[in-house]
């Protein structure tokens, strides 16, 4: 009897323990369940980016939920229209320098790349012993011609106090007249001899033309130059730059002389402001692009040959300006969604103009009055009821 107690017993215990144990475990699986549909739901929602999909809103009734979309009415902003292009950078006036003069063995080199210059400043110097022995030779045949002259003259004056007298005839005196004029004659066609040696040592000298920043440097020591050696240095004239950009031929007809122009050269984040002076007059038959020439100030940053990227602000229109969220794009073109009067959405397709950090320039398709769906418009349909909530567009600086 006692066994059976202790046996009954031992059964009525574990009959309640298992009753008390079979709620418990079932509450601890539900709110396991219910966790991982709450984080499941939150790395979805963070996923989606928030507010990316339209929120449904539960329409009374238990009817269809009707999803709530931001939307915005544009209006009309002043946008800038920009044509951009790539080119090379180039000396605006770019002056080849050679021999000018008879040549010779170069002596020294006075310059290197990148040297500023003066007008007249010499490049290079030109062995010039033999013509400074000929500059020599002449410089003493002019002091000859003189010493001549001066004693012409001196025998013309005591000849003509000595006619006065009787001494000598009239015909004397014109004979020392005359061979005065031919020692004053041999005494400047000497000095005019002399003088085109010293020009054409001069000319030895390889000079700058003009002011400006020296590009190329083509001569060593040692070496012979003549006339037809070429250029020997490259020069930018005033050390002025320009670009040469390339642009279609639908752009190039927008661009006008004066208008500004920001160049950017490769490697660079600084943008330098130049003037368009000259656009090309005629269309490359094979690329279809033309050249507009951007002036540019001196600038170390800026070398010639060099790539860069430009700017042209060819001037502005009106128009609504959309954040890029609210233009879409697939196979039939650019479309946005608007929301009617009867809160439905409607498919508009619109034409894009500028895209800058300022948002999306609608060149056609829409007026500005329309209330615009800024964002989920990839998750709406043609007629779909929506519930818009507006906002307003701020403007960018």
């Amino acid at each position: 009897m006692d066994d059976e107690s202790g046996m009954q017993g031992n059964d009525t215990q574990y009959t309640l323990t298992d009753g008390r144990e079979r709620p418990s475990r079932r509450r601890l699986v539900i709110g396991i369940v219910v966790v991982a549909l709450i984080a499941v739901a939150a790395v979805a929602y963070f996923m989606r980016g928030g507010n990316a999909e339209p929120v449904l809103t539960p329409m009374k009734g238990g009817g269809q939920q009707v999803p709530t979309v931001t939307v915005a009415v544009p209006g009309r902003s002043a946008v800038a229209t920009v044509v951009t292009g790539n080119g090379t950078i180039a000396a605006r006036r770019e002056m080849p320098v050679g021999v000018a003069g008879e040549g010779g063995m170069v002596t020294r080199v006075l310059v290197e790349p990148g040297s500023w210059v003066r007008q007249g400043q010499v490049l290079a110097t030109v062995d010039r012993s033999v013509q400074t022995q000929t500059a020599g030779s002449l410089a003493a045949q002019v002091n000859v011609a003189q010493a001549d002259a001066e004693l012409a003259k001196a025998e013309l004056d005591r000849a003509r106090q000595l006619v006065d007298r009787g001494f000598i005839s009239k015909a004397d005196v014109q004979r020392r007249e005359a061979t005065l004029a031919q020692t004053n004659a041999r005494v400047r066609v000497a000095q005019a001899q002399l003088s085109e040696t010293r020009a054409r040592n001069q000319r030895l000298d390889i000079r700058a033309p003009a002011e400006g920043l020296v590009l190329t440097r083509g001569v060593e020591p040692g070496q012979i130059v003549s006339s037809g050696s070429g250029q020997l240095f490259r020069i930018a004239m005033g050390g002025q730059m320009e670009m040469r950009t390339q642009l279609s031929e639908g752009d190039l007809a927008h661009v006008r002389t004066g208008m500004v122009g920001r160049v950017t050269p490769v490697g660079s984040t600084e943008a330098f402001t130049g003037e368009i002076w000259q656009v090309s007059p005629i269309i490359d038959p094979q690329s279809r692009q033309g050249i507009a020439r951007i002036a540019l100030r001196y600038n170390p940053a800026l070398r010639p040959g060099g790539f860069a990227a430009a700017s042209i602000d060819v001037g502005g229109v009106q128009a609504p300006l959309l954040p890029e969220s609210a233009v879409l794009s697939d196979g039939k073109g650019n479309f946005v969604y608007i929301v009617d009067r009867a809160n439905k959405a409607v498919r508009r397709a619109v034409t894009v103009g500028e895209v800058s950090d300022a948002g999306v320039s609608v060149a056609s398709g829409l007026d500005g009055t329309e209330r615009v769906v800024l964002s989920a418009g990839a998750f709406l349909n043609e007629g779909q009821v929506v519930k818009p909530q507006l906002q307003t567009l701020r403007p960018r600086n």
